[in-house]
């Protein structure tokens, strides 16, 4: 420390040296000579690394949220909660972090994007990947059978990160599940009505659910002569045709995953389909996939939900689609996906998925991994896509310019004279007491015009004046900042008045 304490001084006395040589216009050879010297000097010293630049950013794949922001995200999750208990759920949490071996083996090929935590003296720790696991966890720790429960928390993921596409490391999922068991497609069509429900009252536009059945997908796999311990690899890769096309799925299959040519193109086949029930009626028909036993369960099942999905109205937002794979090794019948359209470019086409935005299936073997006497416990959910959804909407509200209040401030209490701010502090007490959301300007004797002012920038809908007059009248000016009308209201009717003039929220969404 001595040693570079001299040091630095010595360039001091150097630097100080070359700007005097400058100043009295000394030859340029000498000025070159001491500048030499001072960079010897300098690099002999090194970096402080205490005065290092510290670059101030959030790490890879996460953000911060600003109020405007926030208000979003308020308004989306308070549809999703609101969907959710309308269907009977319970809400629940687990930690952020679980034991490493909970996760371990629960995710396929994704299990790699899983966050290790440092150990920390005797527990192997990761972060939570999904909310499926932990429920699952939690169900067997608890000896539970039977649970209908949401959850909304953080996950977190090691991916590459595609943030303008609500694509982060840490990010929100928000979970419905129903555990236990019941008759066939009865959940499963709920869990599909919910997924609907949400996606259309958040108005961020036209969308189709994928389904499709994993018995089917392994029985097709099964005829098709893919090997038993390929059928999850292989799965991944048909999972990946909403992405990209089917030549390229078919090289990866055969490529780097060793299939046979020939039993690729059967695969190819069945995959590229898609439609209603009217494409399950054509499979069950099917002289290869009806004679597989695991494939015909699936397609019976799919029958009947799409029977339920009538009755619930949304069967013309449903396409079976044999693509569909979702790549998570938990899920054993039906899956689906719910995935944005965007308007066809040309009259006639098809219309293209943009991106999914919620996701689920029916998972009945999780549970009893976690059970020590492998007692199994049916369950069935959906996933919603919060991050892709709020990215929507964000651009949707920059787009339209759209003003977006942060607060839900009622009534600002102003006064039109100086030395009022004890009368102030008296009413805006009394406005909290009751229960009604007031704010004041934190001033001794603010200008009544800052006040105004103040109440059209944060969109404040009323503002209460006090002034001598009013006072001694006993009552408060109430004046609409939209409208500019302003009236006399008694003091013990001020309450009500606010409230009755706030009752309608206006919704964002």
């Amino acid at each position: 420390m001595a040693e570079r304490v001299a040091l630095e001084e010595l360039v001091r006395l150097q630097g100080e040296r070359v700007r005097g040589l400058k100043q009295q216009k000394a030859s340029a050879e000498q000025i070159e000579e001491e500048v030499s010297k001072l960079l010897k000097l300098k690099a002999q010293l090194g970096p402080d690394e205490s005065k290092q630049k510290f670059v101030l950013k959030t790490p890879k794949g996460t953000r911060d949220y600003s109020p405007r922001q926030m208000a979003v995200r308020e308004k989306v999750f308070d549809v999703i909660i609101r969907c959710f208990k309308r269907h009977g759920a319970e809400v629940i949490d687990t930690p952020v972090f679980e034991l490493k071996e909970t996760l371990t083996g629960k995710y396929g090929e994704d299990s790699k994007l899983i966050y290790d935590l440092k150990d920390q003296g005797g527990e192997l720790l990761s972060l939570r990947y999904d909310l499926t696991v932990p429920f699952a966890r939690y169900l067997a720790m608890n000896k539970l059978t039977n649970i209908k429960r949401y959850h909304i928390a953080k996950v977190y993921r090691r991916d590459n990160p595609a943030m303008t596409r609500g694509r982060y490391r840490e990010f929100y999922q928000c979970d419905f599940d129903i555990a236990g068991q019941f008759d066939p497609m009865i959940p499963d069509a709920e869990c599909l009505k919910i997924m609907c429900e949400i996606l259309s009252s958040l108005h961020i536009g036209d969308f189709l659910v994928k389904v499709n059945d994993r018995r089917i997908l392994d029985g097709m796999f099964a005829i098709c002569g893919v090997p038993d311990s390929k059928f999850r690899t292989i799965c991944s890769s048909v999972d990946k045709l909403d992405k990209v096309s089917w030549d390229e799925v078919k090289n990866e299959m055969v490529g780097e995953k060793g299939l046979a040519p020939e039993v690729a193109d059967r695969i190819g086949d069945y995959v590229q389909q898609h439609g209603g029930v009217s494409l399950v009626e054509q499979l069950l028909q099917d002289p290869k996939l009806s004679q597989n036993k695991q494939a015909l369960e699936g397609l019976r099942d799919l029958k009947l939900l799409f029977e339920y999905l009538t009755l619930f109205g949304i069967d013309d937002k449903i396409s079976f689609d044999l693509s569909l794979a979702r790549g998570l090794d938990y899920y054993t019948g039906v899956i689906y996906e719910a995935v944005l359209l965007q308007t066809p470019a040309q009259t006639g086409e098809e219309p293209q998925g943009v991106g999914s935005v919620a996701a689920g299936g029916r998972y009945d073997g999780l549970v009893g991994m976690f059970d020590p006497k492998g007692r199994k416990v049916p369950c069935v959910g959906l996933s919603i896509g919060v991050e892709r959804i709020f990215s929507i909407v964000e651009q949707r509200l920059e787009a339209s310019e759209e003003k977006v209040r942060t607060t839900e401030t009622q009534v600002l209490v102003a006064s039109a004279q100086k030395k009022l701010l004890e009368e102030r502090l008296k009413l805006v007490s009394e406005l909290w007491d009751a229960g009604i959301k007031a704010e004041l300007i934190y001033k001794k004797n603010p200008k009544l015009l800052n006040q105004l002012q103040y109440c059209e920038e944060a969109g404040i809908p009323l503002v209460a004046i006090i002034g001598e007059q009013e006072l001694k009248d006993g009552v408060i000016k109430l004046r609409s900042v939209a409208s500019r009308e302003e009236v006399d209201v008694r003091r013990e009717d001020l309450v009500e008045e606010i409230k009755r003039r706030t009752s309608q929220s206006l919704c964002i969404c």
